[in-house]
């Protein structure tokens, strides 16, 4: 249902050494690079978050709701998620921790202020 998600940076270069490495933990990787937007993912026509420059022109902002979950597989893998964001310079939005029955996960902002969580969800009952 998602093709990709676009989230803006200030600084493309620190922003990519961010996702480069904190992705990686999720299997993901950078699929393609330009000199202002990057694409990761998993695999080739798969869901993707791409980072970039705003093609305005102008300030780099983040959207008050807006936010960007990604998977860890387990709790103890979205707690790697965490850890590794907050080692990278992330700061925390909350820590992680059963928020409902079904969801355990965690928050936090990137370098540029964008919302990650970081999350892993079982069945509903």
């Amino acid at each position: 249902m998602i093709g990709y998600t676009t989230i803006g940076s200030k600084d493309l270069e620190k922003s990519a050494a961010f996702y480069d490495e904190l992705l990686a933990l999720a299997g993901g990787k950078q699929l393609m690079g330009l000199d202002h937007i990057k694409f990761y993912g998993t695999d080739e026509g798969g869901a993707m978050l791409a980072i970039c420059i705003p093609a305005d022109g102008g300030e780099q902002s983040y959207g008050n709701g807006q936010m960007v979950a990604i998977p860890g597989g387990s709790p103890e893998g979205a707690d790697a998620l965490y850890k590794k964001a907050i080692e990278l310079g992330a700061t925390c939005e909350g820590a992680p921790g059963q928020r409902m029955p079904f969801f355990y996960g965690s928050y936090v902002r990137d370098l540029d202020g964008n919302k990650l969580a970081f999350y892993h969800m079982t069945a509903m009952t």
